[in-house]
């Protein structure tokens, strides 16, 4: 498949990353040269120097013959216009763009991205997506990453294994056996450093993290059996009243369960906004690195402190604060991923990566076969891929013991007939099953293959 990338920034590199490296023709566009020359001499993609938005320079970039554009350049503006000439003067099938304001977002003005308006075919919001992304982390506190497939009736847990673990030394297979009405299993290790998918008769250590697939309505058991509890989060303080933070906020008051939110945000005119915006929910107009005023929100009795400024050191320190002053778990925005290390020992209970999240969004869009969901694993180490399989795939008919599954494969679980299953070896999976695969980014390609790839479907 031919991609061109317009925007060498994080996102646009990471996206280049994935698809260059599944052997896709990938050329990145940017009007920063250093950016453009950073992508080609590390990654086996092309490069062009220029504004995304110039015919000359998508031309340059091989679009008249391109399968796909993805714009996610800094300006929405930019991505805009971008989509706009792919599809008028070069007839691009599909155009993916980056839209971070909100006003371009609402459903009032859907219609502009018609075909015969602006022709745009995904739009990708990272607010959206971040907002979601908290909101996930909020609703399973025990685990350090938590993502939501197959229609809600299944969620991926990050689970780091401490020494209050129950069945720590216990191999998986044991564990089948013991919990044999529970609709978990556990698709992922990361071990010193490094993520694998283990094997049956592999055990579970302290200081593990393991990524466990459950059906949603054995979540709770699930984090029970690995030493975690499940308190309800009924007090939540939101450091930071932006975009993503009042997305948060008011989703909260939407929700039947009464959670009492307080904000904080800095800028007077933003606080001011984010009141208006809201019900029930008090704003705090004041520095969230404030003392006094997390005293103030009393962070001493929250459930959950979250930090969404648009400042990654801002966002770490009040998560620190907070902890100190005696907030039982703090989630703050990283935007950049070098500091994700300095997370456990600063004692943050979770992160969340703003660009992790976008590309997750945007591979669901450019995976073949009949795919719905993508999410990304560590640094884009490993994939959890939501598929329904076809009735041409490989694996149409056959049982799970008879599929050639590469080693670093796990499937999850399986819809049928609207019905989640726990896979096991003798059960047959159909054309129209939706299927959750754990996959090492190395055999990514495989598992497009097995789900079958066609252009086709493009």
């Amino acid at each position: 498949m031919k991609v061109i990338i317009c925007g060498a920034g994080q996102v646009g590199w990471q996206i280049a990353r994935h698809l260059s490296g599944e052997q896709n023709d990938v050329t990145i566009v940017d009007v920063n040269s250093e950016l453009v020359r950073r992508a080609t001499e590390t990654l086996d993609v092309g490069g062009v120097v220029g504004h995304a938005s110039y015919p000359d320079v998508l031309e340059r970039a091989g679009a008249r013959d391109a399968d796909m554009v993805i714009a996610a350049t800094h300006s929405d503006e930019v991505n805009m216009v971008t989509c706009q000439v792919a599809h008028s003067v070069f007839s691009v099938q599909r155009k993916v763009a980056r839209i971070r304001s909100q006003s371009y977002l609402e459903t009032a003005y859907s219609d502009l991205y018609r075909r015969e308006h602006m022709p745009i075919d995904v739009l990708i919001s990272p607010e959206k997506e971040v907002a979601e992304a908290a909101l996930q982390r909020l609703a399973a506190p025990a685990t350090f990453d938590t993502e939501s497939f197959l229609d809600g009736k299944a969620q991926l847990l990050g689970i780091a294994i401490g020494a209050e673990c129950p069945v720590i030394n216990t191999p998986l297979r044991q564990l089948t056996d013991l919990f044999s009405t529970l609709q978990a299993i556990v698709v992922g290790i990361r071990r010193d450093g490094t993520l694998f998918a283990p094997a049956p008769g592999d055990q579970i250590f302290e200081g593990d993290a393991c990524y466990v697939f459950a059906a949603t309505q054995d979540v709770n058991r699930t984090l029970e059996i690995f030493g975690k509890s499940t308190k309800k989060q009924e007090r939540v303080v939101i450091v930071g009243g932006g975009n993503v933070g009042l997305a948060v906020a008011q989703e909260l008051e939407r929700r039947t369960e009464r959670v009492r939110v307080k904000v904080i945000e800095r800028d007077r005119a933003r606080a001011e906004i984010a009141a208006d915006s809201l019900n029930r929910t008090i704003v705090l107009n004041g520095d969230g690195l404030d003392s006094g005023l997390l005293s103030e929100a009393n962070v001493e009795t929250a459930d959950a402190v979250l930090a969404v400024t648009d400042d990654d050191k801002t966002n770490m320190l009040a998560a620190v604060r907070a902890k100190a002053m005696g907030c039982s778990m703090t989630i703050c925005l990283v935007n950049d991923p070098t500091l994700a290390p300095l997370m456990a020992p600063l004692g943050i209970d979770a992160y969340i990566n703003p660009r992790a999240t976008t590309v997750s969004s945007i591979l669901r869009h450019i995976r073949h076969g009949r795919v719905k969901g993508v999410y990304s694993i560590g640094d884009a180490e490993a994939e959890l891929i939501e598929a329904q399989v076809l009735g041409t795939s490989p694996i149409a008919g056959q049982r799970i013991r008879d599929i050639a599954f590469p080693e670093g494969v796990l499937l999850g679980a399986v819809v049928k007939e609207g019905k989640l299953v726990k896979p096991n070896g003798s059960l047959r999976i159909d054309e129209g099953d939706l299927i959750a695969i754990f996959a090492m980014a190395s055999d990514v390609p495989e598992v497009e293959r097995l789900l079958q790839v066609s252009i086709d479907y493009f």
